[in-house]
């Protein structure tokens, strides 16, 4: 069953950090079965406060979206998310 990683950015702070957590990001997925489905695409919020963007990464189980998300590479990565944008993250199972 598939599992999805998303994370939605409310709002920038730090564009240094996030072009650092960008450059480390993308490798991390190395070795890793995840595939981006969304990335700041056009969107319309219909419920809930507007939000700056949000992206999705599909894995085929839960345990390999976890394995990626809490992999030393992508921890490295997304120390810089933090530190450069309020921000939230899931990981969630698919149907």
């Amino acid at each position: 069953m598939p599992a999805y990683v998303i994370v939605w950015v409310q709002e920038t702070h730090d564009k240094d950090e996030i072009r650092a957590y960008r450059k480390l990001a993308f490798p991390s997925m190395e070795g890793h079965a995840g595939a981006i489905r969304v990335a700041y695409g056009r969107k319309s919020v219909v419920e809930g406060p507007e939000f700056e963007g949000v992206a999705m990464i599909e894995f085929p189980t839960y345990e390999e979206a976890e394995a990626w998300y809490h992999s030393p590479a992508y921890q490295e990565a997304v120390k810089h998310r933090l530190g450069g944008a309020d921000c939230r993250a899931v990981i969630v199972e698919g149907v």
